[in-house]
Order: structure tokens, then C-alpha cells, then sequence
């Protein structure tokens, strides 16, 4: 059997929510089926960390694509190139992308669909590529894997897809998430909240993340409430940074929100663990892995009210419209007087984060495959 992947964002120490899905699912992939050959397709030099087995040929690919335009020239010329040459048994894309052309068995991995629902969100080449594109890929695909049943409904509802075509593959939960010493915890609050408790907030600073809203909630919190919580926000930037950075210049307590940047694995578990909570508030989402890190750690988790937040955190999370800055104040007033409902949310959250691991990703989007593949 020959899998061809696309693992163009397995970027040495740049891997993100899709990057991460890519790095712990095909890693498992190769390393349980040893008699199965895949072609890595890379658009960029990789790092040898990222081939897996004896079994893994990586491949580059030009151009970069790393545009709208160099997107059309790397999928619709030189990886549907490639497929038509090497006559694989099934095209696995792990971030979506597929080439429009039916003869070939295509399984992509569709996190999400928010340029859709919030298009202004992206720059003008990046929203016209995605609901230009994105569509007819759906059409094309074999079968279509999907990380939560919201998305899998999203899907269903806007691409006029056939429910039984899409399988939800949920994601897993990177190592090193669990509840820290008491020292460990006071050193990291030292280095980066000078020994004060704080709320944290992971990933990118993308607008769906909803930041700005949570620095004035967090302004408002400070307002009502005298205590010394911080605020860290823990993430790349985005093209969005100048409105995020003027709603932080207005701030009063500017000088507690800590922006880190991103952080290595190890530095990321610990200011998780160190935290507080975790304020997860984005009013689009396909999973939210960082809930269910926050929560493997010990760590409560404010949640928004939308899109697959409620599915996946279940009842380990202390929900909050996105929209309502008052209401996100709130919620952490509550939670920052209330031990009561700190522990509850503690215990519940350790109980929900044990449904989830890279194992089982591999193993639902193993059987995604293994249908494709058998598909006439």
C-alpha cells in the first residue's frame, strides 16, 4: 500500500494546531504500519526528525506555497504531477488542501471551515483561495475526516456533503500536560508574572481568537475586583496585530498582560500548568486543544458558549458568551472567589481531557483511510 501525505506544515519548531495533528498522527501511522509505504510531500527543506521510519520518502515540492497563488501552482501543478506519476492508493491532506481532479482516491483532513463564516477575518487573497477552493475540494474528496461532530455538521450543512462521507477524527493531547509542584508552579509565575497568579489564553492572535474582547473583559475583571491576577497570552502573532496592540496600549492594566510569543513544548506546558485558568474564548472553533491541555494539567478552563466548545469540554468548563466583555469579567471574578468551583472544574476537567489522545486520533483517522482507500 502507498499513502501519500501532505506534511508541508511540519516545520521545525513552528508546528501549530494543524502541524501538531500532522506531526502525532503520522508519526503513529508509520511506526504501527511498517509494511505500508508513504511519501511525505514537504514545500520548503524539512527537518529529519520529521521521517518516521525506513518506510517514509519525503519529497520536496516547488514552489513554496505559502500565497493563494503559489497554492494553485504547488497543488494544481506540481503535486497533481506527482500523484499522476506515482499512482498512490490514497492522497492524505492533513490541512485541507487536495488537487481538483477525481481520478484520484483524496482523504482530507477539514478542521474547520471559519473563512467561511467569518471571511473578513483573512486578507483578501487568503478568503477568496479558501471559499473558492475549499468547496470543490470537498466535492472531490474520497472521504472527509473532521476533528469535531460540530464541524462534521458545519460541513454537511454548508457544502451540502452527504453525512455518511465524513468521520470525526477528534484531536489528542501533546505530552508533558500535568498538574505541577507547587515549586514548579512558583517559578514560572516568577519569570514571567514577577510571582503573581494569572489567567492564561494559548494560541494564535488571530481576530476568531477573540483577544481583544478578552483584554477589555480582563481590564473590567481588574476593575471590580482588587487583586493581582495577570493576564498571559501565550501565541505567534498574526496579520491583526496593530488593532490587538492598540485595545492593550488602552488598557489600564496594560502593564500586566504579558504577551510571550510562542513558546517551545516545554515552556508551553508549564505556563499552562502554572496558570490560574485557562480563558479559551474564540466565537469560532473547529476543537480547542487547548482546553483539553488545560484541563490534563489541572488547570479550570473559561470557555465561550459556541461553535464545538461546549461538545468538546462537555461539562469541565465554565462557559461564557464570546461577544459579552461583562459577562467574561464575570466569569473570572467567579471563578477567582469561588474554590468550590475551581475544584469541581479541576476534577471534572482531569475526567474529560481522558477521552482524548494522539492514539485514538490515529487510530479513527487510520480507519478514515483504510475506508477511502476500499472506496469504488
Amino acid at each position: 500500500m502507498h499513502i501519500v501525505v501532505n506534511t508541508r506544515l511540519l516545520i521545525k519548531d513552528k508546528l501549530d494546531g494543524i502541524g501538531w495533528f500532522t506531526f502525532q498522527t503520522m508519526k503513529r501511522l508509520v511506526q504501527t504500519n511498517s509494511t505500508c509505504k508513504f511519501t511525505f510531500l514537504f514545500d520548503r527543506p524539512y527537518a529529519p526528525e520529521f521521517i518516521f521510519g525506513s518506510n517514509v520518502t519525503a519529497i520536496v515540492l516547488s514552489p513554496p506555497a505559502r500565497h493563494p497563488f503559489l497554492y494553485i501552482l504547488y497543488f494544481e501543478f506540481a503535486v497533481k504531477r506527482f500523484l499522476k506519476k506515482a499512482k498512490p492508493d490514497l492522497f492524505v491532506s492533513t490541512d485541507g488542501f487536495l488537487v481538483l481532479d477525481n481520478s484520484i482516491k483524496q482523504l482530507p483532513v477539514l478542521h474547520d471551515i471559519n473563512f467561511l463564516h467569518h471571511p473578513m477575518d483573512l486578507k483578501y487573497a487568503y478568503r477568496k483561495y479558501y471559499n473558492f477552493f475549499f468547496p470543490k475540494f470537498a466535492k472531490v474528496a474520497t472521504r472527509i475526516a473532521t476533528v469535531s461532530n460540530y464541524s462534521k455538521s458545519d460541513i454537511v450543512k454548508n457544502y451540502q456533503i452527504n453525512t455518511s462521507k465524513i468521520d470525526v477524527v477528534y484531536n489528542g493531547i501533546n505530552d508533558g500536560y500535568c498538574v505541577l509542584g507547587l515549586n514548579q508552579i512558583a517559578s514560572t509565575q516568577e519569570k514571567y508574572t514577577h510571582g503573581n497568579p494569572y489567567f492564561v489564553f494559548v494560541g494564535s492572535q488571530s481576530p476568531r481568537k477573540n483577544l481583544a474582547r478578552l483584554i477589555k473583559a480582563y481590564s473590567q475583571f481588574r476593575e471590580n475586583q482588587a487583586t493581582s491576577f495577570h493576564l498571559v497570552l501565550a501565541g505567534s502573532s498574526f496579520w491583526g496585530d496593530a488593532s490587538l496592540k492598540a485595545v492593550w496600549e488602552q488598557s489600564k492594566y496594560k502593564a500586566d498582560i504579558h504577551f510571550t510569543g510562542r513558546l517551545n513544548q516545554d515552556e508551553l506546558t508549564k505556563v499552562v500548568g502554572a496558570s490560574f485558568a485557562l480563558c479559551f474564548i474564540p466565537y469560532y472553533e473547529g476543537f480547542g486543544i487547548p482546553m483539553i491541555e488545560a484541563m490534563a494539567a489541572g488547570v479550570p478552563v473559561i470557555a465561550a458558549n459556541t461553535s464545538c466548545l461546549p461538545e468538546i469540554a462537555g461539562e469541565a468548563a465554565l462557559f461564557v458568551n464570546p461577544f459579552d466583555e461583562v459577562a467574561i469579567a464575570a466569569a473570572m471574578q467567579k471563578l477567582a472567589t469561588d474554590p468550590k468551583l475551581q475544584a469541581a472544574l479541576i476534577e471534572k476537567g482531569l475526567v474529560q481531557a481522558e477521552k482524548y489522545s494522539w492514539d485514538k486520533t490515529a487510530e479513527l483517522l487510520w480507519e478514515s483511510m483504510q475506508k477511502a482507500i476500499a472506496n469504488s
